[in-house]
């Protein structure tokens, strides 16, 4: 069975002073092994600085803003995609004047025993 829905009817979760982040498909609505998230940065906002074992790819939907790694930082905006290797000590900050909104895609928790495996 499909599971169809706007992102906006998803109660936003605070992740950061100024950063929102909304689960739109995870194990609620039967998805069984990814978490689609929806991040909105507000202008100046960043998401917090930090890493995990999972990789995650992220695809930027509208504003702009700056991807922060070990490596430096490389701008980012609509329609740009970013993947973060797991391991990767990263952050985002939205350096624009609108909003940073952007889909991360990673893996569920429970993936973690199987890593372990």
């Amino acid at each position: 069975m499909l599971t169809v829905r706007h992102y906006r009817d998803v109660e936003a979760q605070t992740a950061a002073p100024g950063v929102t982040m909304r689960v739109v498909l995870g194990p609620k609505e039967g998805a069984p092994t990814f978490n689609l998230r929806v991040f909105e940065l507000q202008p100046g906002a960043s998401s917090p600085h930090h890493n995990h074992w999972w990789e995650h790819e992220v695809f930027v939907l509208s504003g702009e803003g700056v991807a922060y790694s070990e490596d430096g930082e490389r701008p980012v905006s609509e329609g740009m995609a970013i993947l973060v290797p797991g391991g990767v000590v990263h952050h985002f900050t939205n350096t624009g004047s609108a909003v940073l909104r952007f889909i991360c895609l990673v893996p569920q928790e429970w993936l973690e025993g199987v890593r372990a495996q």
